[in-house]
């Protein structure tokens, strides 16, 4: 299976080098699609030139629109999509791969994260599970994008693009339509990818938290009024799943300070906390 893995950019360019690193060492078959938006920061001076890379340079509306303009260059057989502070851990594709060919029944494929500081020093990490409907429209989304993997139908027959229209929790609502439509999803239940909080992670900030508030207005209203219950499901069930306990581990990843080389880093006291 050829993986497809789109990167949306602009004016990210120490961030990128970082994350094409993580995609290009990865041993299987992958077509890594950067589409930029016209960066000014130097980026373009060296990206077009990166024969890892297949490069498409297009103004666009926002990042989901980069990433439908970038899905709809892709040849894949498995897709995702990795921002340039974001990277994938050694074998992580392999892992994809082999898992979707186990279970030809599932579309949609989630891998836990680390998440670490600008620096590659770990502050937490994310065991996910398949989200849920309801806990999703409520609450939040509980999977992580850079961990998500799915199925060239997802988008090409189901017709699952991102609406534009979103400017930072788009993927909440993209996951949100799936779970309607009742698309077949599982989690792979190992760490398959690294997400850097830089600061300016646009998920993180007051974008995203309007958009998400806008998505909880849709939901139904006895949802909304039962969201606590739906939010201790959540937590009950991710205690079930072993979400909250991680023996110590050992991951790798690209740094500024070594852009070239992995390098790894013991987590001794493992938290889902951060």
């Amino acid at each position: 299976m050829l993986v497809s893995i789109i990167t949306p950019s602009y004016r990210n360019s120490s961030w990128l080098k970082l994350c094409i690193a993580s995609v290009a060492d990865q041993q299987v078959a992958v077509e890594h699609i950067i589409q930029d938006a016209a960066s000014d920061d130097g980026t373009l001076d060296w990206l077009p030139q990166d024969r890892r890379v297949k490069v498409f340079v297009e103004q666009d509306q926002g990042m989901y629109d980069a990433i439908n303009r970038g899905l709809r260059h892709a040849t894949g057989d498995i897709l995702g999509w990795l921002n340039c502070d974001e990277q994938y851990l050694p074998g992580a594709l392999t892992a994809v791969e082999r898992f979707c060919a186990q279970h030809p029944d599932v579309d949609v494929v989630f891998g836990d994260v680390v998440l670490v500081d600008p620096a590659g020093e770990y502050l937490c990490h994310r065991k996910v599970q398949a989200p849920l409907k309801y806990h999703t429209w409520t609450s939040h989304l509980s999977t992580l994008s850079c961990a998500t993997f799915f199925r060239r139908k997802v988008v090409f027959d189901y017709g699952f693009f991102f609406d534009p229209r979103w400017r930072a929790a788009g993927d909440g609502e993209w996951m949100l339509r799936m779970l309607q439509r009742g698309v077949t999803m599982s989690a792979m239940k190992m760490f398959t990818s690294v997400f850097t909080r830089t600061g300016t992670n646009l998920g993180l900030g007051p974008d995203a938290r309007r958009e998400n508030q806008l998505l909880f207005e849709t939901a139904p209203y006895w949802a909304r009024k039962l969201k606590s219950f739906i939010v201790v499901h959540h937590r009950l069930r991710r205690l079930l799943h072993g979400s909250y306990s991680q023996k110590r581990f050992d991951y790798s990843l690209y740094t500024q300070q070594s852009p070239a080389t992995r390098v790894s880093r013991h987590v001794e006291h493992p938290s889902f906390r951060c």
